[in-house]
C-alpha cells in the first residue's frame, strides 16, 4: 500500500549517511529519528580506522551535540538504546571504492538492506586543496554512484549540492545536458586528466624540496586556477558541478535527487530556534552584529541575498524523495522559485531544461517544502 505521508515512506526504512558529522546531515539524522522512530536503522559514514573508533566519533561528535537534546528528552532513559538499535557508525570514506567499507560482512549488509542513501560528504572550502576537492567532490560522487548501484533495494539517492554550481551566471539558466562544456568533460577523462595533472604538479614540487606549506598553496592555486580555466569562481563549485556532471551522465536508471539550497543558516523552529555548527558564511555576520562589533555593513540594497534556514533543508530532502517515490520512473531535481524551495519531478529520460518551469506532462510539482508536513 502507497504510503500518504511522509512518515509512513520513512517507516521500517533502512538509510545511508554520508558526511554524517556536517551540520546538514546531523540536523536530517535527528529530524527523521524524533519525527518517525520507527524507521528501520541509519548507517552513518564516518572517517575512522575502525568500527569502534567510528562508534566514538557518532556519539562525540554528533549524538553528543546539543542538536540531539529535544530527542534526548523525548525518549527519556530509552534514549542511548534507541540509538544503539537504530544507528550504526561504520568506518569508511567516499574518496575510496565501496567508500572505504573494507567488511565485506557490513558491505553486503548494507547492500542487502539499503533503500536510500543521502550522499552529504564535501568539502566545502572555497579555496580547498584541489587533490582533497577532487577526491572528495568529484570522484567521492562516483564511488557513492557506484555504491548505490550495488543496493539491491534502493528507492532513491540523495545527493547534497549547492545552488552555486552555476557559477557567476546571473537570470535564469537553462540546465543544458548536452553542451560542448559537459561533452567536454565527459568524452575527454577529466578525472583521469585532473588527476594526473595533480600528481605531477606535487611531484615536481616534492622534486624541489618544497614545504608542506608550499606545496599546500600550490595545491590550492591549482584548483582556483582549473575552476577559473572552466568558467566557474573557486574550487569548491567547480568540484561540485563537475560531480553533478558524472551524477547525471552515469546514473542510468537509479532514482536521484539533487538538492541545491542556497546560503544555509541556523534552524528557525525545530528542533529549536538558533542552532548551527561554528561559524559559516553569513553567520559571522549576524555574530558580528549581534555583539556590537559590526556598526555597519555596506549592501546594495537592491541585490537578493537567498538564504534558506537548515531545517528547510532537510525537509527539503526527505519532502522530495518521498515525492519521487510516489512517481515512479520519475527522478527529482530542486530548485528555488521565486523564494520558495521546491521539487520537481522529471522523467528518466529528462527534459531539455531543468532549470525552467515547465508545463509539460512529464513535470510535476509534487509538493512546497512548507507544505510538506515534516
Amino acid at each position: 500500500m502507497e504510503s500518504k505521508t511522509i512518515q509512513g515512506y520513512l517507516q521500517k526504512k533502512t538509510i545511508l549517511v554520508t558526511g554524517a558529522t556536517g551540520f546538514l546531515a546531523m540536523v536530517f539524522l535527528e529530524k527523521i529519528l524524533r519525527v518517525q522512530p520507527d524507521v528501520k536503522k541509519v548507517y552513518l559514514l564516518l572517517r575512522a580506522p575502525d568500527i569502534n573508533s567510528a562508534t566514538d566519533r557518532m556519539h562525540n561528535e554528533i549524538i553528543g551535540k546539543e542538536l540531539f537534546k529535544v530527542l534526548r528528552e523525548k525518549m527519556g532513559a530509552y534514549f542511548d538504546s534507541f540509538i544503539s538499535e537504530k544507528v550504526v557508525a561504520i568506518p569508511g570514506d567516499v574518496s575510496s571504492e565501496n567508500l572505504g567499507v573494507k567488511d565485506s560482512k557490513f558491505r553486503e549488509e548494507m547492500f542487502n538492506e539499503i533503500q536510500i542513501i543521502l550522499n552529504s560528504a564535501a568539502t566545502t572550502k572555497f579555496d580547498e586543496r584541489y587533490d582533497i576537492a577532487l577526491d572528495v567532490n568529484t570522484s567521492g560522487v562516483l564511488h557513492v554512484l557506484s555504491f548505490a548501484k550495488k543496493c539491491l533495494k534502493l528507492e532513491m539517492l540523495l545527493h547534497e549540492s549547492t545552488a552555486y554550481v552555476c557559477g557567476e551566471r546571473a537570470g535564469l539558466i537553462a540546465e543544458d545536458l548536452s553542451s560542448s562544456l559537459i561533452d567536454d568533460i565527459i568524452n575527454n577523462n577529466f578525472e583521469l586528466h585532473e588527476k594526473k595533472l595533480v600528481e605531477e604538479t606535487l611531484n615536481e614540487r616534492k622534486a624541489q624540496g618544497a614545504s608542506e606549506e608550499i606545496i599546500t598553496r600550490t595545491m590550492k592555486d591549482l584548483g582556483i586556477e582549473r575552476a577559473k580555466l572552466y568558467g566557474w569562481p573557486n574550487t569548491y563549485v567547480f568540484t561540485k558541478a563537475i560531480g553533478e556532471i558524472f551524477l547525471h551522465h552515469s546514473k542510468d536508471n537509479l532514482p536521484l535527487v539533487i538538492i541545491r539550497p542556497t546560503v544555509v543558516t541556523s534552524t528557525y523552529k525545530e528542533p529549536f530556534p538558533g542552532w548551527t555548527q561554528g561559524l559559516r558564511t553569513i553567520d559571522s555576520i549576524f555574530a558580528g552584529y549581534g555583539k556590537g562589533k559590526l556598526k555597519c555593513l555596506l549592501v546594495d540594497p537592491m541585490s537578493v541575498f537567498d538564504m534558506i534556514q537548515l531545517v528547510g533543508v532537510g525537509a527539503g530532502r526527505v519532502s522530495m524523495g518521498f515525492g519521487l517515490s510516489r512517481c515512479g520512473g520519475l527522478w527529482a531535481y530542486a530548485q528555488d522559485n521565486e523564494g520558495q524551495q521546491v521539487a520537481e519531478a522529471h522523467q528518466a529520460t529528462g527534459t531539455k531544461d531543468l532549470g525552467q518551469q515547465d508545463t509539460s506532462s512529464d513535470v510535476q510539482i509534487i509538493e512546497h517544502v512548507s507544505d510538506a508536513g515534516f
